[in-house]
């Protein structure tokens, strides 16, 4: 049985004000006290595991045991099919400059290997997110969504963050950089781990 959460302040293990914007939207209905690993001045750990759910968990432990509260990390990332699900636990570092992280280098890296390839149409892709809430005692709930989609070329729009101007869902004939953010929000592969949380752990 998932343990029910009961706290009145949580921490989400992030320091991206983006996404703790979409975090704490998910969790108005719910009336939790949110805060973030940036606003308390927490350092960020090493996230030296190869799968989305290994890096969630680094982050959530430490960040719970770091502040004394519930902690709630987020892993995600873009894995394409023709890639080998790639760049997936790495979508961030494909986007790593001297300068800090550039999105636009990570998409156009994915489009010239699936060029490179000759990759067939559609090229499928999915956003995948991985959510651990973890206790201060160690103990932890973990839940995993999935948006499917394909990506497609020229990047457009410039709504939300991160490869959505490359990543148009199924079912649209128009990608996550051009959709209004919180339509976005909803149909997102976040919203979808989110709903399996709220079930789990808050209602």
């Amino acid at each position: 049985m998932m343990r029910k959460f009961t706290e009145p302040r949580l921490l989400v293990a992030t320091h991206n004000k983006g996404k703790l914007e979409e975090i704490s939207a998910l969790l108005e209905p719910y009336s939790v006290n949110v805060t973030s690993a940036g606003e308390l001045g927490l350092s960020e750990p090493a996230e030296t595991e190869t799968t989305f759910i290994g890096n969630a968990r680094i982050k959530a432990h430490f960040a719970a045991k770091a502040s004394g509260l519930p902690a709630l990390a987020d892993d995600s990332g873009i894995s394409v099919d023709a890639l080998g699900g790639a760049p997936g636990v790495y979508t961030a570092d494909w986007t790593e400059t001297p300068m800090g992280r550039d999105f636009t280098i990570g998409m156009t890296r994915v489009w010239s290997e699936l060029e490179a390839m000759n990759a067939p149409y559609p090229r499928r892709a999915q956003f995948r997110s991985t959510l651990v809430l973890a206790w201060p005692d160690g103990h932890d709930e973990v839940f995993e969504g999935v948006m499917h989609g394909q990506v497609v070329w020229p990047m457009r729009g410039t709504q939300g963050h991160g490869y959505d101007p490359m990543f148009q869902p199924d079912g649209h004939d128009i990608t996550c950089g051009e959709m209004d953010r919180w339509k976005k929000n909803e149909i997102s592969h976040r919203a979808d781990a989110f709903r399996k949380l709220v079930k789990g752990c808050f209602t």
